[in-house]
């Protein structure tokens, strides 16, 4: 008997006024499974966050979350069936602190604000914020709106959590720090579905790696099926990578 993916895509698409940004894409995330989506810029990586997350229907194609389809469902409803994401560009609530920011997220599951205030102190524990708890969130680093960005989703509660570069504009040992985190998240159950330009880490990070260009997945499989893979290289991590040259 087959055990029913977690997050299935079955020949999804998307145009916008006749440019498909996505077209026939099919992907599945299996539970405690970290997932890399990767591609050059303009591929549809986000586009396909979005349909996923709520913030735009697809055209054709079918969504499922735990068996039920997520099409038609708003954000705040997906998030509420336990799938959360995070945004490339990180705005933090600048006129709250970071506790109040991710109690924000934490109410999604528990409605008082004794109890989203306590999901908030356990996940920016987790996170390795709990030390900046009270300071505005508009006073953080880069790397830390980063990680409070990270926190705000986690405290959500997601069975599935889907991260849109959040290595991006990252130093090399933040970037360390934030792989470490990402497997800590997935050691607690939380699969991930994972954007990423920093190819060894998403090499180093995923179980499986779908490929992005123009729209189309061109390639699917295990990291080191698809760093060999021609048209990935071809197309996107070129052949310094490939050859283990590359970043």
């Amino acid at each position: 008997m087959s055990v029913q993916p977690l997050l299935q895509l079955r020949d999804v698409s998307k145009s916008f006024r006749g440019l498909m940004a996505v077209s026939q894409v099919s992907l599945e995330v299996g539970d405690g499974e970290v997932v890399g989506l990767i591609g050059p810029n303009g591929a549809g990586k986000t586009t396909v966050f979005n349909l996923i997350s709520g913030f735009l229907c697809p055209d054709e194609g079918e969504i499922l979350f735990r068996g039920h389809s997520l099409v038609g469902h708003k954000p705040h409803q997906v998030c509420r069936l336990g799938l959360a994401r995070t945004f490339q560009i990180v705005k933090p609530f600048g006129n709250l602190n970071v506790l109040e920011n991710v109690a924000v997220g934490a109410f999604n599951r528990f409605p008082s604000i004794a109890e989203a205030e306590a999901k908030a102190w356990e996940t920016l524990q987790l996170i390795g914020l709990e030390h900046k708890a009270f300071q505005p969130a508009n006073s953080l680093t880069t790397p830390d709106r980063k990680r409070l960005e990270l926190a705000r989703a986690l405290a959500t509660g997601p069975k599935l959590l889907l991260l849109d570069e959040v290595m991006a504009g990252l130093n090399p040992s933040e970037k360390f720090r934030m792989t470490d985190l990402v497997r800590k998240i997935r050691s607690r159950g939380v699969a991930v579905l994972i954007i990423e330009h920093a190819m060894r880490v998403i090499m180093e990070l995923s179980d499986r790696i779908y490929v992005l260009n123009y729209g189309r997945c061109i390639c699917a499989g295990p990291p080191h099926t698809v760093c060999n893979n021609a048209q990935v290289i071809e197309a996107y991590i070129g052949k310094g990578y490939a050859e283990g040259r590359g970043p």
